[in-house]
């Protein structure tokens, strides 16, 4: 069976710094919207819809206990975008590599040379 698709997307989601200060604060561990707000200049209900996108974007997950629901890092999700960027970046660290690997000084590109 196929995953089902996420309704945000991840980078859309990490493009937002209170975001990114959320994912943060879960990577110490669970974390109620109450003990996210109180580390945040932003409001409950502002950290609440925060944490929707997140989740929307497969970011984070949360459970219930009791009243309250404790959000965490979703593995799979954070995986996901590590995965895309290391192969994005290695793909861009081959490539240039490769061209300063083929790059000469007689062709006029050369590589940079230092001081004397």
């Amino acid at each position: 069976m196929a995953p089902e698709p996420l309704a945000g997307d991840p980078f859309e989601a990490l493009g937002d710094a209170h975001r990114r200060t959320i994912l943060r604060l879960l990577s110490d561990g669970e974390g109620s919207v109450q003990e996210i707000a109180d580390a945040l200049p932003i409001s409950r209900p502002a950290v609440s819809r925060h944490l929707r996108v997140l989740r929307d974007a497969g970011l984070v997950t949360a459970r219930a206990e009791g009243t309250r629901r404790l959000y965490r890092l979703h593995d799979a999700g954070v995986e996901a975008v590590e995965a895309y960027l290391r192969q994005t970046w290695g793909d861009a660290v081959r490539r240039f590599a490769l061209l300063a690997d083929n790059t000469t000084e007689a062709g006029g590109g050369g590589r940079a040379r230092g001081p004397a």
